[in-house]
């Protein structure tokens, strides 16, 4: 596996809410294991300096924006004006990369993502955050429909059960079959001195 010099990082959802237990002195607990996978993900990226852009779901206080997204499992989240909201602590935005606000599960439906993206001429996209089912499957299939390549780092996602993680992951690598990889490829990739090549 070769991580290309068009290489770009989503950090999907990532957010405050999922994450208020983390603390320094528990973060070896298995529950954290996506966004320490994340994070490693992230070192990578910052590492071979290549472009990375937090995504966040946000909501107004008044939920006007919720359209039919309640009608599913999902209770009332991410609203605007709680601190909860904001990007998780450990994988938190560093200066020079690029933030996101989303209202929808797809990180390219009503954003600037695609002008971005553009941009910064990426051929690849990295996806790591949550969840695996709704948002990451939802992003994964825009950017196939935008013929960008997709890589779902699977071990720094995570999903609403572990059946619909599998079965999104599943239906992920239907659409591109070198879809899936994982944070021990890329640390692998990254550590390669001819690394910076096609994918």
């Amino acid at each position: 596996m070769k991580i290309g010099t068009g290489s770009v990082l989503l950090v999907i959802d990532i957010q405050q809410e999922d994450f208020r237990e983390l603390r320094a002195e528990n973060l070896d607990d298995p529950a954290w294991d996506c966004i320490r996978n994340a994070k490693r993900v992230l070192d990578v990226f910052q590492g071979k300096r290549l472009p990375v852009i937090h995504i966040k779901e946000v909501h107004r206080a008044d939920r006007v924006d919720f359209g039919r997204e309640l009608d599913g499992a999902e209770g009332v989240h991410c609203l605007g004006d709680s601190p909860d909201t904001d990007y998780a602590w450990l994988t938190y935005p560093l200066e020079g990369e690029y933030r996101i606000t989303k209202r929808r599960y797809s990180a390219f439906f009503g954003t600037d993502l695609e002008i971005l993206l553009k941009g910064l001429h990426a051929d690849t996209l990295y996806l790591v955050g949550g969840l695996t089912d709704v948002c990451i499957h939802y992003t994964a299939v825009d950017a196939h429909q935008h013929d960008y390549r997709i890589r779902v780092v699977t071990d720094a996602v995570a999903g609403s059960s572990r059946q619909a993680h599998d079965a999104a992951l599943r239906a992920i690598q239907y659409l591109q079959r070198e879809a899936l990889v994982t944070t021990v490829d890329l640390e692998a990739a990254a550590a390669d001195k001819g690394d910076c090549a096609a994918p």
